[in-house]
């Protein structure tokens, strides 16, 4: 499938501790390795999943892609063409193209505007479309979302967090985009409006032919709606494969331990058997593998050489492992 968003070898490096008081203090400016020469790409109409812990770079790296935040270097190709450095006035009619929902639906919505005008400044934006069009083409995304028209007047407090997440939807699609980052969209919600939600994402991605990164820390939630898993660690993609590679035969011990730690897949005693520690600080990460201070099969080399990402012998499925190349010795 030819892809509509492609990253290369796609760096952002956040650097800290510039201030006055940081230099009063004599202190080196520290940096954040947030992503660290990610590629992967989605197909039109595919969804791609991207999971990990918290603090591993996805977030950062669905704004990458959206140009929301800048790179440090690579590439980001959406539609054959490279917008990673691309002019702010080159880039403006692209937005319209691609979109983010966030993951707080408290957050994401401004409470001093009404429903009609949160969804309706994309189009005053990209469209300068106002008054009764706008307003007709607002109710109807509403209903397509599951709201109504006499939601429109209503202000964001005035409605439950699945309400408020389908708002933020709405807003997303008024545009009708082609790629949407849905940035852990239904981590706020109860478990039952989960369901609602990621019911309503699947019948509007295949009504809309949309494609959709959808990032998440939850292997579940992901598994319901994408066929195609990368999994990230500490600012790299450690594995990418199909659902079923990823989830009955995971080739990366950090997929693995994964796995363990959720007891809706892989029952409550083994999430007794992930790794113990936590994510490292982006600010100083591990030398060679990242993973290896966690991994119960660390080596030699893991400690020294970071792994390259190899094809395994299932299509598509790939892993950065020492473990399948070359050994960890």
């Amino acid at each position: 499938m030819t892809p509509l968003v492609e990253a290369r070898d796609l760096v952002k490096h956040f650097r800290l501790g510039h201030g006055l008081g940081e230099r009063l203090l004599g202190r080196q400016g520290r940096t954040v390795r947030a992503v660290e020469g990610v590629g992967l790409s989605v197909a039109r109409g595919e969804t791609l999943g991207l999971i990990g812990e918290s603090g591993c770079g996805k977030s950062t790296l669905g704004r990458l892609l959206l140009r929301l935040v800048e790179p440090s270097s690579g590439s980001i190709r959406f539609d054959g063409q490279d917008i990673a450095r691309l002019p702010d006035a080159a880039l403006r009619p692209l937005r319209r193209r691609m979109q983010i929902i966030f993951q707080d639906p408290y957050a994401s919505l401004n409470p001093r505007r009404t429903v009609r005008e949160i969804v309706a400044l994309p189009l005053s934006l990209h469209e300068n479309l106002r008054g009764a069009a706008a307003e007709e083409r607002v109710a109807a995304m509403l209903d397509r979302v599951g709201l109504a028209r006499a939601h429109l007047g209503r202000y964001p407090h005035q409605f439950s967090g699945g309400q408020r997440q389908r708002i933020g939807i709405a807003r997303a699609l008024i545009l009708s985009p082609e790629f949407v980052v849905c940035d852990e969209p239904v981590s706020a919600l109860d478990v039952s409006v989960q369901a609602q939600v990621l019911a309503l994402l699947r019948e509007l991605r295949d009504e809309m032919g949309l494609s959709l990164l959808f990032i998440s820390h939850d292997l579940a939630v992901v598994a319901h709606l994408a066929r195609r898993i990368a999994v990230m660690y500490l600012g790299r993609v450690v594995e990418e494969g199909g659902r079923d590679a990823i989830i009955r035969r995971p080739a990366h011990p950090y997929t693995q331990s994964l796995l363990a730690s959720v007891p809706r897949l892989a029952g409550a005693a083994a999430a007794r058997r992930a790794p113990p520690g936590e994510l490292p600080s982006p600010l100083a990460p591990p030398p060679g593998c990242a993973f290896h201070p966690r991994c119960p099969s660390a080596g030699p080399r893991c400690r020294r050489e970071v792994p390259r990402r190899v094809a395994l012998a299932e299509a598509g499925h790939s892993a950065a492992c020492h473990l399948h190349d070359g050994g960890v010795g």
